[in-house]
């Protein structure tokens, strides 16, 4: 069984198209459950950001999978191949556990070490495992990831220093103003990123910042934690007249700010600049937005500049983070190989046992004096033996170190063992067994 991985992501396509292959917008249990009826996902994992849309599927045909999985992604998002498959990347075994285990750790983020992206690995698994999707591959691939990412946050300073979307959406702001005191600020969207942008503009000190939602008891709490004020959803386009600065980030499927909209309450002509950052996939502003004058419009796909200063920053964590990754992908690949001698160790077993519950049954009328103590001593003395004897064969076959190696050897052991099914020979009673004799 292999792991194989398909999909996009902010390093293979734009913005445009990754909000068209989006999956979280919409139920991702159902998305994961329509996947998982394909002949060759019997195990599956769908995780979707606002930077990639992933599949993962346990998979004996890897060309059978990568077919399916663009059949799939054309069918259930109504797009055609063609408009798609030139931005796809796809990753097979070690290289798709190196992929997981790089975004699990925050190391193929936008924002490098950004925190949000491990509890996004973990809700994506969950929606999985929760409609029985997963099994035992990947439910190891991304239990293991968590452990990474875990361990990437406890042993390097990659995580430190609120480095996020959020943040750099502020770094944005900063750079277009200077200094941020005394600006109006309008975040439309309740949510965790819409919190933590807000948190960061309130720690720059900006002045009035305004919150509105679609639901009003999150725009309420947001805006008493941060020390604002809300507006009512219906009044988002007029609050956009006296803003300085607006971020959006909220989970609506088309456009809620558009140039038309903008222009009626700010005029084609703005005599101060307006700073507009659309975190949300799909774009909450039109894009046509960003051509009114003195507006300055960006989106996530906008951020790869403040992450490639964030990235010369911190050089030694990430190259840190990478060799804990490298060092977990060898171990993960160490117990994916090993799966594959398992139903050899498994027979081998099975084949030591037989003989050994065979030979204390032949020797039955001379055991049959024994009390019971005795005799089950006599039964954990002789299995105990047993598993010492293949111990080391065990180990030693787990531990191959290719795959070519390891088929080699199981079929000798399956061969030398006649452990297939109809290659079994009698057990033979060890009176008959004449010790060879040197003359």
């Amino acid at each position: 069984m292999h792991l194989f991985l398909l999909g996009v992501s902010h390093r293979t396509a734009p913005v445009e198209l990754r909000e068209k292959l989006d999956f979280s917008s919409r139920d991702l249990g159902a998305a994961v459950e329509a996947l998982a009826t394909r002949a060759s996902a019997a195990e599956s994992v769908v995780l979707s950001t606002c930077n990639r849309s992933e599949i993962y599927v346990a998979s004996s045909d890897p060309a059978q999978a990568r077919e399916e999985l663009i059949q799939f992604l054309s069918e259930y998002h109504g797009m055609p191949p063609d408009a798609f498959t030139p931005h796809l990347f796809t990753c097979e075994d070690a290289e798709a556990a190196r992929h997981l285990f790089r975004v699990a750790a925050g190391l193929d983020s936008i924002v490098v070490g950004e925190p949000q992206i491990l509890g996004q690995v973990k809700d994506a698994f969950e929606a999985a495992a929760d409609r029985r999707c997963t099994g035992p591959m990947l439910s190891k691939l991304f239990h293991w990831s968590f452990g990474v990412g875990k361990r990437v946050r406890t042993e390097t300073a990659l995580g430190e220093g609120a480095v996020s979307v959020s943040y750099a959406a502020v770094a944005l702001a900063r750079k277009i103003f200077g200094k941020l005191d005394g600006r109006h600020v309008l975040v439309v969207g309740a949510g965790e990123i819409s919190t933590l942008t807000a948190q960061h503009l309130r720690g720059q000190g900006v002045g009035d910042i305004a919150i509105t939602s679609r639901t009003a008891a999150h725009a309420e709490e947001l805006a008493a934690s941060v020390g604002g004020r809300t507006v009512p959803w219906e009044g988002l386009i007029r609050a956009l007249g006296g803003a300085d600065i607006v971020v959006t980030a909220t989970g609506s499927q088309r456009p809620i700010i558009t140039r038309a909209q903008l222009e009626a309450v700010t005029g084609r002509r703005r005599k101060d600049p307006l700073f507009i950052i659309d975190i949300a996939v799909p774009r909450d502003v039109e894009q046509a937005v960003g051509d009114i004058e003195q507006v300055f419009l960006y989106n996530v796909d906008d951020l790869q500049t403040i992450v490639q200063e964030n990235i010369s920053r911190r050089g030694a964590e990430i190259e840190q983070a990478e060799v804990i990754v490298r060092d977990e992908v060898g171990k993960f690949a160490a117990w994916q190989r090993s799966r594959g001698a398992v139903p050899t160790i498994v027979a081998l077993r099975q084949r030591f046992e037989a003989i050994r519950k065979a030979e204390l049954q032949r020797l039955e009328s001379k055991l049959g004096a024994l009390s019971p103590d005795a005799r089950a001593r006599v039964d954990e003395i002789t299995r105990l033996i047993v598993e010492k004897l293949l111990l080391e064969p065990t180990n030693q076959l787990k531990a191959l170190p290719d795959e070519e190696t390891q088929v080699a050897y199981t079929e000798a052991v399956n061969r030398v063992f006649g452990l297939r099914d109809g290659a079994k020979e009698p057990i033979p009673d060890a009176s008959e067994v004449t010790p060879s004799k040197h003359r």
